[in-house]
């Protein structure tokens, strides 16, 4: 009898932690040390003391790899809460990019119209070239991006995913 391999799922965790020196650290270094990619970052202290961070991490892995990560991150010293928002069910991630692009002419009209219709924001223009902030999820991000290539894309930075369950209550 054989069995089916487990197919990779895009998973994001929300990995709660006591603000310490080195955390950051340890968690980037748990993943890499077992083989396990991280697709996306993000960090940012979420309490008014600031004793206490959120890091979410977007990673694709089996059913039994995410358990896997989940137990190793659960383990961690300083760890407080791990969480796994995409098997919790609904929630919202957003994303934000700042996006260079440089042209003229109909190019530099046809980027403005892209930028519209995403409902990105000029936040720099210069003669040559603007810079466009657009937030949403990864896919509008990246289909914005995809776009621009075609008028002009010069550079990218993006801010990595921050996400939340929805509903009333805290998870």
């Amino acid at each position: 009898m054989h069995l089916k391999p487990e197919t990779a799922e895009r998973h994001t965790l929300s990995v709660t932690v006591a603000n310490e020196p080195g955390i950051l650290a340890r968690i980037a270094g748990m993943f890499a040390g077992r083989g396990y990619n991280i697709e996306s970052l993000t960090v940012a202290d979420v309490t008014e003391d600031e004793a206490i961070s959120r890091i979410t991490v977007v990673t694709k892995a089996s059913p039994t790899t995410i358990e896997q990560i989940i137990a190793q991150l659960d383990r961690l010293p300083s760890v407080v809460r791990v969480l796994d928002l995409t098997a919790l069910g609904p929630h919202v991630e957003r994303e934000l990019a700042l996006v260079k692009v440089a042209g003229s002419g109909d190019h530099r009209i046809e980027a403005l119209r892209l930028a519209e219709v995403y409902r990105a924001r000029v936040v720099d223009a210069t003669i040559s070239s603007f810079v466009f902030e657009v937030t949403g999820g990864t896919e509008k991000i990246d289909k914005f991006l995809e776009l621009m290539r075609e008028v002009g894309l010069v550079e990218v930075a993006r801010t990595g995913i921050a996400a939340i369950a929805r509903g009333r209550e805290a998870v």
